[in-house]
This record gives C-alpha cells, structure tokens and sequence, in this order.
C-alpha cells in the first residue's frame, strides 16, 4: 500500500513536468492562453510579469480546505503534491528543449498534447492541480461527466474573458490547446478502448447466445425488457468483445435472426474473465 502511494506521488510529479513542459514550449513560447487557475496566471505572467509558479501557487490555497472538507486528506495531499510540483517545475522547465515553434496551430496543438498527457496522468494518480481540477472532479462524482469536458467548458468562459489580453487570435488558437488536451485527458484517464458493449434484441436471443459461447468463448447475459410499442416481453442479450470480434456476431445475427436490432457501445476499463484480471484494478 506505501509502495501504490508512492508510485501515485511520483506519477502526478511526472504529470506536472509533462504539463508545464508543453506550457513553456508552446503555449507561453506563442503567447497562448490557458484556462482555469492557469490561465488566471497566465494573464498576470503576461500583464505584469509575475512568475506563474508564484501566482498559481497562491491563487491555489484557498481551494486546499475546500478539498480536505470535500475529499479528505488523502487527496488533498495529492493536490498540494499536484500544485507545488505543477508550480516549481514551471519554473524549472523554462530553458527545457526550447523547439523555437512559431506556427501558433503547431503550438496549440502539441501544447493541448503534452498538457493532456500531463494533467491526464495526473488525474489518473488520484490527484489534481487544484483549481478547475476540483470542480472537474466533484462534477464527475456527483454527475458523471467526465473531467475532460467539464474543464474545456469552464475553460472557454476564462479564455473568453482573457482574449482582450492576449488577443482574438491567440484565443482562438488556445481553443484550439484545450480541445486537443481535454481529449487527450479522457484518453490518458479512461484508456483507449478496444472493447465494445452490444445489446442484441432478437426473436432468438439463446440461439445467438449460443453461438457466441461456442466460437468465441465470451459470456453473455439475458436481460429482461418489455417492448414499448408492442408491450411484450423481450430478452434482451448483452455481450462485450473486443473490436475485432464485432464483425463475426453481426454475422452471426445475420444467420440466425436477419431481423435482430444491434446496439454497439465503447466501454473502458473492462476487468475479469477473458480481459483485464480484476486483480489488476488500479
């Protein structure tokens, strides 16, 4: 358990240099804009030159006790290892790799990808960086969204108040750095899905079931619906394979029951028999 505590920690380290790597390189390189805390900093880098470590930091400290009477000690230890490493190492990784990109896309771009990559592993190690980090996150536990989306949303409103600063232009490019990170923390949290859901509605449900036990070796399971125009009883099969496992049910629907009705959803972090051992749940 303190070796999984210690990998966290130094895994939302790791995130804060990816994050503010891609921050120096390509967003402040191109006068770009941020959202949230960062972005708030941000504007007081560009207006009056205050070290961005220095004002994240500060702005950050109110939102340390709304944490530990939200989430307990736990995670705001987290979240101050998240805000102090997010503020010294934008400092430190100022003269890193300097790539001199001038092309404002090119910089929206790889800046959305390093700063996705950064603050996606950082959530995924239970931490945040304070913020619109936390907002994200209880929005998540209360409603579902996921935390990528939430923070995009809340990031247009601060690069909209901030593009009198920066400059139309360079807001729009910025839009563009949020889009791209808030995907790429959905990835980096969720995972790439290779494994999809299907409900299968067929007037021989079992014969489709057990087709699929017998040449694919998955499980299903029979669930029981009603149907809303007709108001009979229907079962309803579900079934999750991977990707390349679609094609060979559709097949398999086409044989037995040219009628049935498929429904194919991704799914993420599938864990037990014949995917990810449940053991292995982070």
């Amino acid at each position: 358990m303190q070796q999984k505590h210690i990998l966290s920690l130094l895994g939302i380290i790791a995130g804060a240099f990816l994050f503010t790597f891609g921050l120096n390189n390509f967003i402040i390189a191109n006068k770009l804009a941020e959202g949230g805390f960062v972005g708030v900093s941000l504007l007081l880098l560009y207006q009056f030159d205050i070290p961005l470590g220095l004002s994240f930091l500060a702005l950050n400290i109110p939102l340390f006790f709304i944490g530990w009477r939200r989430f307990g000690r736990q995670f705001i230890v987290k979240t101050i290892v998240g805000v102090v490493a997010v503020s010294v190492a934008s400092e430190v990784t100022q003269g890193w790799f300097q790539m001199g990109v001038q092309d404002r896309l090119l910089a929206g771009l790889y800046g959305g990808v390093f700063a996705g990559l950064g603050l996606g592993l950082i959530f995924r190690c239970g931490g945040t960086t304070g913020g619109v980090d936390i907002i994200a996150r209880i929005v998540n536990h209360r409603f579902g969204w996921s935390m990528g989306r939430t923070i995009f949303a809340v990031d247009v409103i601060v690069i909209t108040a901030i593009a009198f600063i920066v400059g139309i232009d360079n807001a729009m490019y910025s839009l563009v750095a949020l889009f791209v990170a808030a995907r790429v923390i959905d990835v980096v949290v969720e995972g790439v899905s290779n494994s999809k859901a299907m409900f299968i509605i067929s007037t021989d449900p079992q014969a489709i079931a057990d087709k699929i036990h017998t040449e694919l070796e998955r499980g299903t399971t029979l669930l029981k619906g009603i149907g809303g125009y007709t108001g009979q009883d229907k079962e309803v099969l579900y079934v999750v394979v991977s990707r390349e496992e679609i094609a060979r049910i559709q097949e398999m629907c086409r044989e037995i029951d040219p009628t049935a009705f498929l429904v194919v959803n991704d799914v993420h972090d599938v864990l037990g028999e014949g995917f990810n051992p449940l053991a292995k749940q982070r």
